[in-house]
Protein backbone atom coordinates (compact mmCIF):
# COMPACT_ATOMS: atom_id res chain seq x y z
CA UNK A 1 0.00 0.00 0.00
CA UNK A 2 1.37 3.43 -0.96
CA UNK A 3 2.27 5.89 1.81
CA UNK A 4 -0.81 7.89 2.72
CA UNK A 5 -0.31 11.63 2.73
CA UNK A 6 3.05 11.51 0.93
CA UNK A 7 2.85 13.44 -2.34
CA UNK A 8 6.44 12.93 -3.43
CA UNK A 9 6.03 14.76 -6.75
CA UNK A 10 4.70 17.93 -5.16
CA UNK A 11 7.29 17.73 -2.40
CA UNK A 12 10.16 17.33 -4.88
CA UNK A 13 8.86 20.28 -6.87
CA UNK A 14 8.63 22.39 -3.71
CA UNK A 15 12.20 21.55 -2.71
CA UNK A 16 13.37 22.37 -6.23
CA UNK A 17 11.69 25.76 -6.22
CA UNK A 18 13.35 26.63 -2.93
CA UNK A 19 16.71 25.44 -4.20
CA UNK A 20 16.51 27.66 -7.28
CA UNK A 21 16.88 30.70 -5.03
CA UNK A 22 19.93 29.24 -3.32
CA UNK A 23 22.03 28.17 -6.29
CA UNK A 24 25.29 30.16 -6.25
CA UNK A 25 24.87 33.31 -8.30
CA UNK A 26 28.30 32.96 -9.89
CA UNK A 27 27.22 29.77 -11.69
CA UNK A 28 26.38 30.00 -15.38
CA UNK A 29 23.03 28.81 -16.72
CA UNK A 30 24.27 25.31 -17.48
CA UNK A 31 25.67 24.92 -13.97
CA UNK A 32 22.52 26.27 -12.33
CA UNK A 33 20.38 23.95 -14.42
CA UNK A 34 22.53 20.98 -13.44
CA UNK A 35 22.13 21.66 -9.71
CA UNK A 36 18.38 22.17 -9.95
CA UNK A 37 17.71 19.24 -12.27
CA UNK A 38 19.87 16.90 -10.23
CA UNK A 39 17.98 17.77 -7.08
CA UNK A 40 14.62 17.37 -8.80
CA UNK A 41 15.47 14.06 -10.46
CA UNK A 42 17.04 12.49 -7.40
CA UNK A 43 14.33 13.54 -4.97
CA UNK A 44 11.56 12.50 -7.34
CA UNK A 45 13.08 9.06 -7.97
CA UNK A 46 13.74 8.46 -4.30
CA UNK A 47 10.29 9.71 -3.36
CA UNK A 48 8.70 7.38 -5.89
CA UNK A 49 10.66 4.42 -4.57
CA UNK A 50 9.65 5.20 -0.99
CA UNK A 51 6.04 5.78 -1.97
CA UNK A 52 5.86 2.36 -3.62
CA UNK A 53 7.88 0.52 -0.97
CA UNK A 54 5.39 -1.86 0.62
CA UNK A 55 7.91 -3.66 2.83
CA UNK A 56 9.68 -0.94 4.83
CA UNK A 57 6.46 0.47 6.33
CA UNK A 58 7.68 4.05 6.34
CA UNK A 59 5.14 6.69 7.26
CA UNK A 60 4.72 10.04 5.50
CA UNK A 61 7.02 11.88 7.93
CA UNK A 62 9.82 9.36 7.48
CA UNK A 63 9.47 9.34 3.70
CA UNK A 64 9.47 13.13 3.69
CA UNK A 65 12.61 13.27 5.79
CA UNK A 66 14.49 10.75 3.63
CA UNK A 67 13.48 12.57 0.47
CA UNK A 68 14.62 15.89 1.90
CA UNK A 69 17.93 14.39 2.95
CA UNK A 70 18.43 13.18 -0.60
CA UNK A 71 17.51 16.55 -2.04
CA UNK A 72 19.84 18.43 0.26
CA UNK A 73 22.87 16.29 -0.43
CA UNK A 74 22.23 16.29 -4.15
CA UNK A 75 22.25 20.09 -3.94
CA UNK A 76 25.44 20.35 -1.92
CA UNK A 77 27.51 17.76 -3.75
CA UNK A 78 26.48 18.93 -7.20
CA UNK A 79 27.64 22.42 -6.16
CA UNK A 80 30.90 20.89 -4.92
CA UNK A 81 31.45 19.04 -8.20
CA UNK A 82 30.90 22.18 -10.23
CA UNK A 83 33.31 24.19 -8.10
CA UNK A 84 35.85 21.37 -8.11
CA UNK A 85 36.72 21.87 -11.75
CA UNK A 86 36.17 18.18 -12.52
CA UNK A 87 34.89 17.79 -16.11
CA UNK A 88 31.11 17.56 -16.33
CA UNK A 89 31.26 14.15 -17.98
CA UNK A 90 32.13 12.70 -14.54
CA UNK A 91 29.50 14.53 -12.46
CA UNK A 92 26.62 12.10 -12.96
CA UNK A 93 28.73 9.05 -12.17
CA UNK A 94 29.89 10.51 -8.87
CA UNK A 95 26.40 11.68 -7.92
CA UNK A 96 24.98 8.24 -8.63
CA UNK A 97 27.55 6.56 -6.39
CA UNK A 98 26.70 9.01 -3.62
CA UNK A 99 23.01 8.34 -4.22
CA UNK A 100 23.29 4.59 -3.81
CA UNK A 101 25.28 4.97 -0.62
CA UNK A 102 22.91 7.45 0.99
CA UNK A 103 19.70 5.70 0.10
CA UNK A 104 20.95 2.45 1.56
CA UNK A 105 22.04 4.02 4.81
CA UNK A 106 18.90 6.15 5.11
CA UNK A 107 16.55 3.20 4.66
CA UNK A 108 18.46 0.93 7.02
CA UNK A 109 18.89 3.48 9.79
CA UNK A 110 15.29 4.66 9.65
CA UNK A 111 14.07 1.05 9.72
CA UNK A 112 16.26 0.40 12.74
CA UNK A 113 14.83 3.44 14.51
CA UNK A 114 18.16 5.16 15.16
CA UNK A 115 18.09 8.70 16.59
CA UNK A 116 17.93 11.38 13.93
CA UNK A 117 21.25 12.86 15.06
CA UNK A 118 22.98 9.55 14.54
CA UNK A 119 21.32 8.98 11.17
CA UNK A 120 22.46 12.35 9.87
CA UNK A 121 26.00 11.82 11.16
CA UNK A 122 26.26 8.42 9.50
CA UNK A 123 24.95 9.75 6.23
CA UNK A 124 27.28 12.74 6.26
CA UNK A 125 30.27 10.50 6.94
CA UNK A 126 29.48 8.15 4.08
CA UNK A 127 28.60 10.93 1.65
CA UNK A 128 31.98 12.56 2.19
CA UNK A 129 33.78 9.23 1.98
CA UNK A 130 32.05 8.27 -1.25
CA UNK A 131 32.77 11.68 -2.75
CA UNK A 132 36.48 11.49 -1.87
CA UNK A 133 36.76 7.87 -3.02
CA UNK A 134 35.17 8.77 -6.35
CA UNK A 135 37.61 11.62 -6.88
CA UNK A 136 40.56 9.39 -5.97
CA UNK A 137 39.30 6.81 -8.46
CA UNK A 138 39.33 9.43 -11.23
CA UNK A 139 42.92 10.24 -10.31
CA UNK A 140 43.89 6.57 -10.37
CA UNK A 141 42.36 6.16 -13.84
CA UNK A 142 44.23 9.20 -15.10
CA UNK A 143 41.05 11.23 -15.69
CA UNK A 144 42.27 14.06 -13.43
CA UNK A 145 45.65 15.06 -12.04
CA UNK A 146 46.86 15.37 -8.46
CA UNK A 147 46.24 19.11 -8.32
CA UNK A 148 42.64 18.82 -9.46
CA UNK A 149 42.04 15.97 -7.02
CA UNK A 150 43.31 18.12 -4.16
CA UNK A 151 41.14 21.04 -5.22
CA UNK A 152 38.04 18.86 -5.54
CA UNK A 153 38.60 17.17 -2.18
CA UNK A 154 38.53 20.53 -0.40
CA UNK A 155 35.11 21.52 -1.71
CA UNK A 156 32.33 21.50 0.88
CA UNK A 157 29.32 23.66 0.21
CA UNK A 158 27.59 22.37 3.33
CA UNK A 159 30.48 23.57 5.53
CA UNK A 160 30.49 26.95 3.81
CA UNK A 161 26.76 27.36 4.40
CA UNK A 162 27.14 26.33 8.03
CA UNK A 163 29.87 28.91 8.51
CA UNK A 164 27.66 31.57 6.99
CA UNK A 165 24.80 30.58 9.27
CA UNK A 166 27.07 30.74 12.30
CA UNK A 167 28.30 34.15 11.27
CA UNK A 168 24.70 35.29 10.93
CA UNK A 169 23.58 33.70 14.20
CA UNK A 170 21.21 31.33 12.43
CA UNK A 171 22.52 27.99 13.69
CA UNK A 172 20.66 28.09 17.00
CA UNK A 173 17.44 28.83 15.16
CA UNK A 174 17.99 25.93 12.79
CA UNK A 175 18.73 23.55 15.63
CA UNK A 176 15.62 24.57 17.54
CA UNK A 177 13.43 24.26 14.48
CA UNK A 178 14.72 20.79 13.74
CA UNK A 179 13.81 19.47 17.19
CA UNK A 180 10.24 19.39 15.96
CA UNK A 181 8.78 16.61 13.89
CA UNK A 182 9.83 16.26 10.24
CA UNK A 183 6.85 17.82 8.44
CA UNK A 184 7.60 20.26 5.95
CA UNK A 185 11.34 20.63 6.31
CA UNK A 186 13.35 23.75 5.38
CA UNK A 187 14.80 24.41 1.94
CA UNK A 188 16.91 21.57 0.62
CA UNK A 189 20.31 23.10 0.99
CA UNK A 190 19.80 24.36 4.53
CA UNK A 191 21.47 22.01 7.04
CA UNK A 192 19.52 20.84 10.01
CA UNK A 193 19.85 19.74 13.62
CA UNK A 194 23.24 20.12 15.20
CA UNK A 195 24.64 21.31 11.93
CA UNK A 196 24.38 17.84 10.47
CA UNK A 197 23.68 18.02 6.76
CA UNK A 198 20.69 16.04 5.79
CA UNK A 199 21.84 13.59 3.31
CA UNK A 200 20.61 13.90 -0.11
CA UNK A 201 20.67 10.76 -1.79
CA UNK A 202 19.22 10.72 -5.09
CA UNK A 203 18.67 8.29 -7.86
CA UNK A 204 18.48 5.19 -5.87
CA UNK A 205 15.14 3.58 -5.88
CA UNK A 206 15.99 0.24 -4.40
CA UNK A 207 18.54 -0.37 -1.76
CA UNK A 208 19.09 -3.46 0.25
CA UNK A 209 17.63 -3.42 3.72
CA UNK A 210 19.43 -4.72 6.77
CA UNK A 211 17.35 -7.76 7.57
CA UNK A 212 14.65 -8.31 5.00
CA UNK A 213 16.50 -9.98 2.14
CA UNK A 214 16.87 -13.57 3.27
CA UNK A 215 13.71 -14.69 1.50
CA UNK A 216 13.08 -12.59 -1.61
CA UNK A 217 9.43 -11.90 -2.23
CA UNK A 218 7.91 -10.43 -5.32
CA UNK A 219 7.13 -6.77 -4.94
CA UNK A 220 3.53 -5.93 -5.86
CA UNK A 221 4.45 -2.75 -7.71
CA UNK A 222 6.18 -2.03 -10.99
CA UNK A 223 9.78 -0.91 -10.43
CA UNK A 224 10.72 2.63 -11.51
CA UNK A 225 12.76 3.08 -14.66
CA UNK A 226 16.04 3.67 -12.83
CA UNK A 227 15.83 0.37 -11.00
CA UNK A 228 15.26 -1.39 -14.32
CA UNK A 229 18.40 0.22 -15.71
CA UNK A 230 20.36 -0.76 -12.61
CA UNK A 231 19.15 -4.35 -12.98
CA UNK A 232 20.17 -4.31 -16.63
CA UNK A 233 23.60 -3.04 -15.59
CA UNK A 234 23.93 -5.98 -13.19
CA UNK A 235 23.13 -8.39 -16.02
CA UNK A 236 25.50 -6.78 -18.51
CA UNK A 237 28.39 -6.95 -16.04
CA UNK A 238 28.32 -10.69 -16.73
CA UNK A 239 28.21 -10.40 -20.52
CA UNK A 240 31.18 -10.06 -22.86
CA UNK A 241 31.93 -6.61 -24.24
CA UNK A 242 30.77 -7.30 -27.80
CA UNK A 243 27.34 -8.44 -26.67
CA UNK A 244 27.06 -5.50 -24.27
CA UNK A 245 27.63 -3.12 -27.16
CA UNK A 246 25.04 -4.79 -29.36
CA UNK A 247 22.46 -4.63 -26.55
CA UNK A 248 23.12 -1.00 -25.65
CA UNK A 249 22.83 0.04 -29.30
CA UNK A 250 19.11 -0.60 -28.99
CA UNK A 251 18.74 2.19 -26.41
CA UNK A 252 18.95 5.95 -26.82
CA UNK A 253 22.26 7.54 -25.90
CA UNK A 254 21.17 8.88 -22.51
CA UNK A 255 19.71 5.56 -21.37
CA UNK A 256 22.73 3.59 -22.57
CA UNK A 257 25.03 6.04 -20.78
CA UNK A 258 23.15 5.55 -17.50
CA UNK A 259 23.45 1.76 -17.78
CA UNK A 260 27.18 2.01 -18.46
CA UNK A 261 27.72 4.25 -15.45
CA UNK A 262 26.03 1.76 -13.14
CA UNK A 263 28.05 -1.11 -14.62
CA UNK A 264 31.15 0.51 -13.12
CA UNK A 265 29.74 1.11 -9.65
CA UNK A 266 31.77 -1.00 -7.23
CA UNK A 267 29.74 -3.44 -5.16
CA UNK A 268 26.56 -2.72 -7.10
CA UNK A 269 25.24 -6.20 -6.31
CA UNK A 270 25.33 -5.46 -2.59
CA UNK A 271 23.61 -2.10 -2.90
CA UNK A 272 20.41 -3.18 -4.64
CA UNK A 273 17.50 -4.97 -2.99
CA UNK A 274 17.40 -8.49 -4.51
CA UNK A 275 13.62 -8.61 -4.10
CA UNK A 276 13.18 -5.68 -6.44
CA UNK A 277 15.78 -6.85 -8.93
CA UNK A 278 13.92 -10.15 -9.16
CA UNK A 279 10.79 -8.15 -9.94
CA UNK A 280 12.65 -6.42 -12.74
CA UNK A 281 14.01 -9.70 -14.08
CA UNK A 282 10.50 -11.14 -14.14
CA UNK A 283 9.34 -8.12 -16.12
CA UNK A 284 12.27 -8.44 -18.51
CA UNK A 285 11.41 -12.07 -19.11
CA UNK A 286 7.82 -11.17 -19.93
CA UNK A 287 8.76 -8.45 -22.40
CA UNK A 288 11.92 -9.69 -24.10
CA UNK A 289 11.43 -10.77 -27.71
CA UNK A 290 11.63 -14.48 -28.35
CA UNK A 291 14.53 -16.10 -30.17
CA UNK A 292 12.60 -16.05 -33.43
CA UNK A 293 12.13 -12.27 -33.30
CA UNK A 294 15.80 -11.77 -32.48
CA UNK A 295 16.80 -13.98 -35.41
CA UNK A 296 14.55 -12.02 -37.72
CA UNK A 297 16.30 -8.80 -36.78
CA UNK A 298 19.68 -10.40 -37.42
CA UNK A 299 18.59 -11.67 -40.81
CA UNK A 300 17.37 -8.21 -41.81
CA UNK A 301 20.77 -6.79 -40.87
CA UNK A 302 22.53 -9.50 -42.90
CA UNK A 303 20.44 -8.73 -45.96
CA UNK A 304 21.07 -5.00 -45.67
CA UNK A 305 24.80 -5.51 -45.25
CA UNK A 306 25.02 -7.89 -48.20
CA UNK A 307 22.96 -5.57 -50.39
CA UNK A 308 25.56 -2.84 -49.94
CA UNK A 309 27.77 -4.79 -52.35
CA UNK A 310 25.25 -4.32 -55.15
CA UNK A 311 24.07 -1.39 -57.18
CA UNK A 312 20.31 -1.06 -56.68
CA UNK A 313 19.54 -1.59 -60.36
CA UNK A 314 21.85 -4.59 -60.49
CA UNK A 315 20.17 -6.07 -57.42
CA UNK A 316 16.71 -5.62 -58.93
CA UNK A 317 17.87 -7.22 -62.16
CA UNK A 318 19.39 -10.18 -60.32
CA UNK A 319 16.19 -10.76 -58.38
CA UNK A 320 13.86 -10.60 -61.38
CA UNK A 321 13.99 -14.34 -61.88
CA UNK A 322 13.31 -15.05 -58.24
CA UNK A 323 9.87 -15.76 -56.86
CA UNK A 324 7.76 -12.81 -55.81
CA UNK A 325 8.01 -13.63 -52.10
CA UNK A 326 11.79 -13.72 -52.32
CA UNK A 327 11.87 -10.31 -53.98
CA UNK A 328 9.46 -8.85 -51.46
CA UNK A 329 11.47 -10.27 -48.57
CA UNK A 330 14.71 -8.69 -49.79
CA UNK A 331 13.28 -5.27 -50.56
CA UNK A 332 11.25 -5.21 -47.33
CA UNK A 333 14.41 -6.04 -45.40
CA UNK A 334 16.13 -3.06 -47.00
CA UNK A 335 13.38 -0.95 -45.41
CA UNK A 336 13.91 -2.59 -41.98
CA UNK A 337 10.76 -4.68 -42.34
CA UNK A 338 10.47 -8.43 -42.09
CA UNK A 339 8.30 -9.98 -44.77
CA UNK A 340 6.32 -12.88 -43.33
CA UNK A 341 8.21 -15.98 -44.42
CA UNK A 342 9.66 -18.74 -42.21
CA UNK A 343 12.96 -17.69 -40.60
CA UNK A 344 14.63 -20.80 -42.01
CA UNK A 345 13.77 -19.69 -45.56
CA UNK A 346 14.83 -16.15 -44.77
CA UNK A 347 18.18 -17.43 -43.57
CA UNK A 348 18.70 -19.27 -46.87
CA UNK A 349 17.91 -16.13 -48.85
CA UNK A 350 20.30 -14.04 -46.74
CA UNK A 351 23.06 -16.60 -47.17
CA UNK A 352 22.46 -16.77 -50.91
CA UNK A 353 22.65 -12.99 -51.13
CA UNK A 354 25.83 -12.90 -49.07
CA UNK A 355 27.47 -15.41 -51.38
CA UNK A 356 26.44 -13.55 -54.50
CA UNK A 357 23.05 -13.56 -56.15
Amino acid sequence: MAIKGFDYKAFAQNLTQQAQELVPQDFDQNQKAYVVNTLLNFSTMAGEALYNDTESNFNADQATMITQIIAEWSFHKSVDLIRSGIPQIHWDGIMQKIAFTIFEIAKQTFKQGLPQDQILQLIEHHVKKTYLDSIAELKTKGEIDEQLMEKASKQSNIDQMMQQMQDNGEVAQAQAAQQAAPPPPPPPPAPVQNAQPQTPQANVPAVQGASDVSTPKKSPYAPPKLLKLVTLALLLKRVDEEKVQSILERFDQETAGTVIKYMYVNGLEDKVDPTLTMKCLDEFAENLPGATEINKNKIIERVKEAAQNYDKNKLELALQLERQKVRRFVFNALEDEYYAIPPRIADVIATHLENGV
